[in-house]
């Protein structure tokens, strides 16, 4: 059997995510992308796929106007 690399995979095969954990290697490093800012949403999305914890404890956490993302905005 392959193994589960990510949440999704996990849904795919069981249909929920309840026994779900995710793996915090040492690639698992803080951030200071800024809050709400494209660079963060592309690295919390690139965690979910190596099937890392979304949030790192030393992740920043400001965040300015200039940076946030819309939700209609393209990539």
């Amino acid at each position: 059997m392959a193994r589960i690399r990510n949440v999704f995979e996990i849904i795919e095969l069981y249909g929920h995510d309840e026994n779900f954990e995710p793996q915090c290697t040492s690639e698992f490093i803080p951030t200071s992308a800024p809050a709400g800012s494209r660079q963060k949403i592309d690295i919390l999305a690139e965690r979910i796929q190596r099937g890392m914890p979304l949030w790192h404890p030393e992740d920043s956490t400001e965040s300015s106007t200039a940076t946030l993302v819309a939700s209609g905005d393209e990539r």
